[in-house]
């Protein structure tokens, strides 16, 4: 059995190795991709520094982009040859950071003309997590295809977005915008306001102001906030606050895991995955976790949202590629370690970290 390169976490925060691993040939809808770049995410330092939901070794990363190099008997959209990008997570075969993937069709989009795939791979996993967590967590409809002159049901009540500036606080402003929401409230640095504004945001929130609780209340109106989303999940950080800001009959939905504590060189990580245990909620508020893997038990997702949904709204200005910082390095494993180390560290800010996985691509 053939065998190529990967990246994977051998144990709790140590450095990322190298390991081959079978070249899997792809069978029915299923392709296989050489992965020529991916975009590091909070999970892959919460799964190598903390050991999350990890069995060691564990190959990393769920955020592909590069070009089809083989097709099951079966695949109706895809052919050798293509251009594609796709959020692929649930095997080993499906990882990100390995020189192929084989992964289900309905997982991959092509990639639109005029864009890169260097700016395309800063969407599928928060692309995804917003679809999913808008219908799933906050239950708000987004219909596809939007219908003509769609207005939603309550467009004008507060949404608030805590933080704004994250990727998937970005993609979540500007879904929020398609389907006619007025009243986006959002909060970042103070650097970042400008540019949230843009994509959508009605005010945007210094979050480290002491009395930015009772501003973002003021601004819902009599009300309050009745949809809060949590893209930081924090403890300190965002809960925190978020705990007060909800009111009686508000829907709160917060990425997971919730970091107690943060990673750094000095100290390990730490966890909650139950997001009813870390806050002292009031009563009446409807709060959960949100899990993005699971967005494919909403059969029309499965089917539909990266394949068609993600790349019309990307080649149509819906949404817009993260600002890339790519990451360098002269082999597979110092980029990896780069990247993860600089997401320890918290060097982006609404950015991505990008970087190229396998270098074949480069000589053809």
């Amino acid at each position: 059995m053939s065998t190529h390169s990967a990246v994977a976490t051998v144990a709790k925060k140590v450095p990322l190795e190298i390991i081959q691993v079978p070249t899997t040939t792809p069978e029915a809808q299923q392709v296989r991709l050489r992965v020529e770049w991916t975009a590091s995410t909070p999970l892959d330092l919460h799964q190598n520094d903390g050991a999350l939901l990890v069995k060691h070794p564990q190959v990393l990363g769920d955020s592909v982009a590069g070009t089809v190099v083989e097709a099951g008997s079966e695949t109706k959209r895809l052919r050798v040859g293509d251009k594609v990008f796709g959020f692929t997570w649930k095997t080993q075969a499906q990882k990100a950071y390995q020189e192929f993937c084989t992964t289900d069709e309905w997982l991959l989009a092509k990639l639109p003309e005029g864009f890169t795939p260097m700016e395309a791979v800063t969407l599928p996993n928060n692309f995804v997590t917003v679809f999913h967590s808008l219908t799933t967590d906050l239950g708000l409809e987004t219909p596809w295809p939007k219908p003509d002159n769609y207005v939603p049901d309550d467009a004008s009540s507060a949404i608030l977005v805590w933080g704004g500036s994250s990727s998937v606080g970005q993609f979540a402003i500007q879904i929020l915008r398609y389907y006619g929401y007025t009243n986006i409230l959002a909060t970042a640095s103070q650097k970042h306001h400008e540019k949230l504004r843009i994509l959508g945001a009605h005010k945007v929130f210094e979050y480290n102001n002491p009395d930015v609780v009772e501003s973002i209340l003021k601004s819902g109106g009599d009300r309050g906030v009745p949809l809060i989303y949590d893209c930081i999940g924090s403890l300190k950080g965002s809960i925190g606050p978020i705990a007060k800001l909800a009111k009686k009959g508000a829907k709160v939905a917060i990425l997971l895991p919730v970091v107690v504590r943060d990673s750094t060189d000095t100290e390990d990580p730490e966890y909650e995955m139950d997001v009813g245990k870390v806050a002292e909620w009031n009563y009446g508020v409807d709060v959960r976790g949100v899990r993005t893997h699971f967005y494919q038990d909403n059969e029309f997702f499965k089917h539909h949202l990266q394949p068609e949904i993600m790349p019309t709204l990307l080649k149509d200005g819906v949404v817009t590629p993260q600002k890339q910082r790519i990451v360098e390095g002269a082999t597979l494993l110092e980029r990896a370690q780069k990247a993860m180390d600089m997401l320890r560290r918290k060097e982006a800010s609404m950015e991505r970290l990008v970087w190229r996985v396998s270098d074949a691509y480069l000589v053809q």
